[in-house]
């Protein structure tokens, strides 16, 4: 499957969200958050009880809710397909499991040629699940545009190498130097069954895809460019010819941003460490960007966001184009009420 085999793709010509994100003049200043599904709505609590993440972002009918959930409470320019970062590893057969309070867990560690050769290819009939909640979801979502996303291979690899989460990523940097062999031929499988992924997504109909770089900001802007970059390059070419927007983001990576805005992604998303202006100077001026509200600033008063919020728009305005959103996920612990007001606010704001 290519990503031009698509289905008959919804036409929404007045998405402020797609206008954003094609570098056009939207009615309105988009916003979306990054993990808006997820626990901090108590009705996703309530739906996930006695059932793991995992066997969710399979389920497709409670993918479709979950994913719907922040739509109607807070009214975003944008859903994002509700899953996880390793779910097409876990779909392929590698042995992840993403335990509570720690998060991916790896049976297993990629440490050697013959750790890479036993990573099985991912099939498009195993993706079944998740094409099935978008299926599900696109008449449920009217005008409202679909993102799809998938972890790049850094991260992925990151996680394969260390067997969980780590803080230094030491396995990781010195499989790089150690096993070069190793390393791109981890990339190279990790690459195809991103790819894979992803154009399932879009020749499924969803609106615009988004590359997940969690750790990228890990490493020196060399090492990215050598170990990284030509990886990532081939997973954002795979779904060029679908017309859809492409975002990039990663935390930490502001050193990294015209790196990562080379990848080929239409929109950067940039963390909450470098304002957007700059961000946008970074990377040449010639993508959209995306974010950046630190999601702390959202547990201080209401005059303290609202203040912050319209700093980011007006940083917003000197670039190409600007999604408003955080610069990381939404914290578990953060009043729904907060978004919605958030929402509300940058609604009135001019682009």
């Amino acid at each position: 499957m290519t990503a031009s085999d698509v289905h008959p793709r919804r036409q929404l010509p007045a998405a402020p969200f797609l206008a954003a994100a094609r570098g056009d003049r939207p009615s309105r200043l988009p916003v979306w958050f990054m993990r808006q599904a997820g626990r901090s709505l108590p009705e996703y609590r309530a739906l996930r009880a006695g059932s793991g993440i995992l066997q969710a972002c399979l389920t497709p009918d409670l993918t479709c809710e979950i994913t719907l959930q922040p739509v109607r409470r807070h009214g975003v320019d944008a859903a994002i397909l509700f899953s996880d970062i390793v779910v097409p590893l876990y779909m392929a057969g590698v042995g992840v499991d993403i335990v509570a309070g720690t998060g991916p867990v790896v049976a297993h560690p990629v440490r050697t040629m013959a750790d890479v050769e036993r990573i099985p290819p991912l099939l498009p009939e195993q993706i079944v699940p998740v094409t099935d909640a978008i299926g599900l979801l696109i008449p449920e979502l009217g005008d409202t545009p679909l993102i799809g996303f998938a972890g790049a291979p850094f991260t992925l690899a990151s996680y394969l190498v260390e067997g969980g989460p780590s803080r230094n990523h030491e396995r990781t940097k010195a499989l790089m130097r150690s096993a070069p062999d190793v390393w791109h031929a981890l990339m190279d499988r990790l690459t195809e069954i991103t790819g894979t992924f992803l154009r399932a997504q879009v020749a499924s109909g969803v609106d615009a895809v988004q590359l997940f770089d969690s750790w990228a900001g890990a490493l020196s802007e060399r090492d990215y460019r050598e170990y990284v970059l030509p990886h990532s390059v081939r997973v954002l070419e795979g779904v060029a010819d679908a017309g859809v927007p492409r975002i990039h983001f990663g935390v930490g990576t502001g050193e990294l941003l015209g790196a990562m805005a080379e990848a080929g992604a239409d929109v950067v998303g940039v963390d909450w460490r470098v304002p957007l202006d700059e961000a946008s100077r970074r990377t040449g001026g010639r993508v959209a960007v995306q974010g950046n509200l630190d999601p702390a600033v959202l547990f201080a008063d209401r005059a303290s966001i609202e203040a912050e919020a319209r700093r980011i728009v007006a940083e917003g305005r000197r670039t190409p184009g600007h999604v408003f959103n955080l610069g990381h996920g939404v914290l578990p612990d953060t009043d729904p009420d907060v978004l919605t007001r958030l929402v509300e606010l940058v609604h009135t704001l001019e682009p």
